[in-house]
């Protein structure tokens, strides 16, 4: 169990989706008032005292799709680039908020944390 004693009933998972980019914003107040552990998709949410993130890092995204635009600007069909997928995945972890929900994150998963949000 990753948090011992704590009740799984109120945990929260945020995924890429429609659902989430409508009601992300409320989904992610409600959790946060609630009190919830959530995981989310993107760090932007831990900064804003979400627990922790495991997703793609969007500026490298950013940046990548900036290449291809970049290509086909300069006559490449784009039919002939390859098809790209993410190769960083990030893991963010906010030991502010996991104090502030009386919960300890156990040092391996510290230690696997691309960042720890202090």
């Amino acid at each position: 169990m990753l948090f011992p004693g704590h009740d799984l009933d109120r945990t929260n998972s945020m995924h890429r989706g429609k659902c989430r980019r409508v009601r992300g914003t409320q989904t992610f107040r409600m959790t946060k008032a609630a009190g919830a552990p959530s995981i989310y998709g993107f760090r932007q949410h831990i900064e804003q005292g979400g627990l922790p993130s495991y997703g793609v890092d969007v500026p490298q995204n950013f940046r990548r799709m900036a290449y291809f635009v970049h290509r086909i600007l300069k006559g490449t069909r784009a039919g002939d680039l390859p098809i790209e997928l993410p190769t960083k995945i990030e893991l963010v972890n906010n030991l502010k908020t996991a104090r502030a929900l009386g919960l300890e994150i156990p040092p391996t998963l510290l230690a696997r944390a691309d960042e720890v949000i202090e």
